[in-house]
């Protein structure tokens, strides 16, 4: 119901960026200028300086900011509270989530919440964890579900499940008959890791420097952004990674590769996060209550070999 160019002039407001607004409001990036370039001429003044491929908001541009914030959050409030009027749950839910969550985890949480509230359609988008973070930061998600603490400090955040990650190998590797392998152990072989933003690379990058190993003395020959390409890499001999139990459970009953428990065990907790505001939608609400209430949330995921 808010004006389309102030919605999408909050978005490049927060961003500083017309190319990072695009991809989040899934616009082409002249589009996105198009309507930034409307509401400028509806004001009839400049909302941002623009020099050397880099934009500032101008003093008329903080004040659209505000107003703008206050404005977007009015809205959806009012929106949400007169759809609640009928007692039902309905309308598209907005979630993102990490590729492990997303991939492994959520089709069955979405799938019976569905069940129970059939009126709801949930749209998710599957990014890194930052990325999800930052989205559900700028409101253009209702919520996220990340594989790493969250940094923000406007967002509220939730441990939802446990996970137990493993380092993995070819099944012709030295390594692979090990009942379990200590960090100073992995760090000596050729390592595989996610890339810089991945809340599994955070993880597993604390859990090095708490058991004493330096990321300096890994040796690292790739950096992949794909859990796929990880576990292809491994299989072909290429080295060993630290991956989700839950990610290889398949490879690993066909024997392409040996998932070998970590010692001491690396766990981490999976959390969810979403705004933290006095309103909350009776969508989003039920989808907490009902995460909240969901047998999956309590599962404890267990290394199986």
């Amino acid at each position: 119901m808010a004006d389309r160019r102030l919605q999408v002039f909050h978005t490049v407001a927060k961003q500083l960026s017309f190319t990072k607004a695009a991809e989040l409001l899934f616009m082409t990036q002249p589009a996105v200028t198009f309507q930034v370039k409307q509401l400028e001429e509806h004001f009839n003044t400049r909302l941002f300086e623009r020099s050397h491929g880099k934009i500032t908001l101008t003093p008329a541009g903080e004040l659209a900011l505000d107003y703008a914030e206050r404005i977007l959050n009015l809205t959806a409030e009012m929106e949400a509270r007169i759809s609640e009027l009928t007692g039902q749950v309905s309308g598209p839910l907005l979630i993102g989530a990490s590729t492990t969550i997303a991939e492994y985890m959520l089709p069955r949480m979405l799938g019976e919440f569905k069940q129970k509230h059939p009126d709801t359609q949930a749209r998710l988008t599957v990014a890194n964890s930052e990325t999800i973070e930052n989205k559900v930061a700028e409101h253009t998600l209702d919520m996220g579900l990340i594989e790493a603490p969250s940094h923000h400090p406007n967002l509220v955040t939730q441990v939802c499940c446990e996970d137990e990650l493993v380092m993995i190998c070819a099944p012709f590797s030295p390594l692979a008959k090990l009942g379990s392998v200590s960090p100073k152990e992995l760090a000596s072989h050729p390592y595989i890791s996610r890339e810089s933003g991945s809340g599994t690379r955070e993880c597993i990058d604390d859990f090095f420097k708490m058991n004493d190993v330096c990321l300096d003395e890994l040796n690292l020959v790739m950096e992949l952004g794909s859990r796929e390409a990880i576990k292809g890499a491994v299989a072909a001999g290429l080295g060993v990674a630290v991956v989700s139990s839950t990610t290889v459970a398949k490879e690993v009953r066909l024997g392409e590769l040996v998932a070998i428990p970590l010692n001491p065990p690396l766990r981490r907790e999976l959390s969810l996060v979403y705004p933290q505001e006095k309103f909350r939608s009776k969508m989003l609400q039920s989808f907490l209550d009902f995460l909240e209430s969901s047998p999956l949330i309590d599962h404890k995921i267990d290394v199986s070999r």
